[in-house]
C-alpha cells in the first residue's frame, strides 16, 4: 500500500514539474519545512526529561537560615522526582512527600519556573555536603549539587599573639565573614574593660567598614608598655576574639623579658644552694 502512494506521489510531482515547475519547488519548499519542524518536535517529545544546567550547582547558607537547593526540570511528564543525600544514600522526598524522620527537609514544586526545590530548614554544618536531585526514569537520570553551611567566623590576623615595637603604632584588624546582616556595633576591650577613646592618653581610634565582610581597625599611637594585655573584638551578632599585645622593650617581647627574671631568679637560688652546700 505504502509503496503505491509512494509511486503515485512521484508521478504526481513528476507532473506539476513539468507543468509549473516554479510553483512546485515552493510547494516542495514547504512540505519540506513542515517535516523538519515535525521530526524536531518529535525529537523533543522522545527525549524525555532534562534538567535545565544553568541553575547554580552550589549553594550556600549561614547556620539556622534556611536553604533551597533549586533542581529545575524540563519535559517531565509524569516522572516523579526525588531528593537523595549522598553522605549516607538517604532518600529525604519523593515528589512533594518527605521520606525522612528529619522534618527539616521539605520538597516545594514551583510550576511557573519547573523548579523542584529541596528545603532545609535551621541548617547546621553537618548538613554540608552533596545532594541529588533524581528523576524516576529508566534508569533514573540525577543532577548533582553541593551545599555548603556556613556560620558566622570572627579573627584577627597575626593572633593570638601580637608583638609591637615600643613607640610605634598599633594596628589590629577585627575581620567579621559570614553575616547574614552587618553588625550595627563592634566594640573593642582592653584588659576586659571598654576602650575609651576619648581618654587623656590620647591617639587611639576605630575605623569599622561594614559589608558582606565587615572589618574593624583599632589603632593606638605610640605604643607604651601600658598599652600590652588582651584586646578583645566583640561584634554585635557574631562571636568575640580575643589576642595579646605584647610591646616589646628593645629586641625582646615583654613576655620573654619576665622570663628572664624567674630564670636568672633560679640561678640566683641555684648558686646559693652550691655554696651552702660546699660551706
Amino acid at each position: 500500500m505504502k509503496s503505491n502512494l509512494t509511486i503515485r506521489t512521484l508521478i504526481y510531482i513528476f507532473i506539476l514539474r513539468v507543468a509549473c515547475p516554479r510553483r512546485v519547488e515552493e510547494t516542495l519548499k514547504i512540505t519540506e519545512f513542515s517535516q523538519i519542524s515535525e521530526n524536531h518536535n518529535i525529537r523533543a517529545l522522545d527525549r524525555g526529561p532534562y534538567f535545565d544546567t544553568s541553575a547554580t550547582k552550589n549553594v550556600t547558607s549561614l547556620v539556622g537560615r534556611t536553604g533551597n537547593l533549586n533542581c529545575r526540570i524540563r519535559n517531565l511528564g509524569n516522572k516523579t522526582v526525588s531528593w537523595i543525600r549522598h553522605r549516607d544514600l538517604h532518600l529525604l522526598t519523593v515528589s512533594e512527600s518527605t521520606y525522612t524522620s528529619d522534618q527539616r527537609f521539605s520538597s516545594i514544586y514551583n510550576k511557573q519556573t519547573g523548579d523542584w526545590s529541596l528545603q532545609i530548614k535551621f541548617p547546621q554544618l553537618r548538613d554540608s555536603g552533596v545532594y541529588e536531585c533524581q528523576v524516576s526514569t529508566t534508569p533514573p537520570v540525577g543532577y548533582t549539587m553541593i551545599f555548603s553551611v556556613v556560620e558566622p567566623i570572627t579573627s584577627i590576623p597575626g593572633g593570638p599573639d601580637i608583638y609591637i615595637d615600643l613607640g610605634s603604632t598599633v594596628n589590629l584588624t577585627c575581620v567579621i565573614k559570614h553575616l547574614p546582616d552587618p553588625p550595627t556595633t563592634v566594640h573593642w576591650t582592653h584588659n576586659n574593660q571598654e576602650i575609651n577613646y576619648d581618654s587623656p592618653r590620647g591617639g587611639v581610634s576605630v575605623i569599622t567598614e561594614k559589608g558582606d565582610i565587615t572589618t574593624s581597625h583599632l589603632l593606638i599611637q605610640r605604643a607604651k608598655t601600658s598599652d600590652s594585655g588582651k584586646y578583645s573584638c566583640l561584634p554585635s551578632n557574631a562571636n568575640p576574639i580575643l589576642v595579646n599585645v605584647h610591646i616589646l622593650q628593645g629586641y625582646q617581647p615583654a613576655a620573654v623579658q619576665k622570663a628572664d627574671k624567674k630564670v636568672a631568679g633560679l640561678i640566683i637560688l641555684l648558686n646559693l644552694a652550691v655554696l651552702l652546700a660546699i660551706s
